[in-house]
């Protein structure tokens, strides 16, 4: 329901953002009680509106194999974002409040958590993890370990044949620091220098800065050639051309800023910048 949401969600449909899976747990539930006390849209119209692939799992209690399959069908579809709308039941096998608000903004209690565990068939008590749960992590843990052998083989080689790349690569993505002498390339002024707005001199900085450090990407909700957040040296980041640096977040200033921390907190090693007025 935020507009967070609606700002970031219509973007990354703009954008044709094939890798992005979004779950929604349909469960038709908010604190004060049902959906339909404040909340009567249609999201699957809104989301096929923005540019997604919506996907629906009808029994999302149960049914395991068709979020699986979902998720499946999902990652297939590389030229837009999926959003899997999974139908679920809150508080799922509690037998006094599933389906109701009593069981999203307060704890079941110690016998209504007996009670779910009874009417679920659970034989395990409270943070029990049955001996099966550590069998599968075991599984993962040593299917992840051989995918790693693999990266450090095809890092090794890329190393080699693409030295100044890789270089670039361990220091953007791995060790994320800055390129050694990038705040040199920053404009030197005097007080004798004749002055212009602020908005122009931080233009300058900007392009000096995305000059030394190819990681630089971000942009204006539809202010850049105000607030001057153009690097000269790139092309817009659209879809079809995901090179490119300059984001064009259109008038989305929320968004733009979701996105912007998304990006940092992302483990892609790019610095992000936003702005608006």
């Amino acid at each position: 329901q935020e507009g967070i949401s609606h700002e970031s969600c219509a973007y990354a449909g703009h954008l044709g953002l094939g890798k992005l899976i979004a779950f929604w747990d349909d469960n038709g539930i908010t604190i004060d009680g049902h959906t339909e006390l404040s909340f009567t849209e249609n999201v699957v119209k809104r989301f096929e509106g923005y540019g997604w692939q919506v996907l629906t799992v009808e029994d999302g209690n149960n049914d395991v194999d068709a979020i699986r399959k979902a998720v499946k069908k999902a990652k297939a579809c590389t030229d837009r974002p999926s959003l899997i709308r999974v139908k679920t039941t809150i508080g799922y096998g509690s037998p006094n409040k599933a389906d109701s608000h009593a069981a999203h903004g307060a704890p079941l209690g110690a016998d209504e958590a007996k009670a779910t565990r009874e009417a679920l068939g659970w034989k395990y008590g409270e943070f029990e993890v049955p001996p099966s749960v550590y069998e599968v992590f075991r599984t993962h843990a040593l299917e992840g370990a051989q995918k790693q052998e693999e990266w450090n083989k095809v890092w090794a080689k890329y190393q080699q044949q693409q030295p100044e790349l890789a270089k670039q690569f361990q220091r953007v993505v791995i060790d994320k620091t800055l390129p050694e002498g990038w705040a040199d390339a920053l404009p030197k002024l005097t007080p004798e220098d004749k002055g212009k707005a602020t908005r122009l001199w931080s233009h300058d900085c900007l392009n000096a800065i995305a000059e030394k450090c190819p990681e630089l990407v971000g942009g204006s909700a539809d202010l850049a050639p105000s607030n001057m957040t153009l690097m000269k040296n790139s092309g817009d980041f659209l879809k079809g051309t995901y090179e490119g640096r300059n984001f064009r977040f259109g008038i989305r200033e929320f968004g733009m800023g979701a996105v912007s921390n998304g990006v940092s907190l992302h483990k892609t090693g790019f610095v992000p910048f936003c702005a608006a007025l």
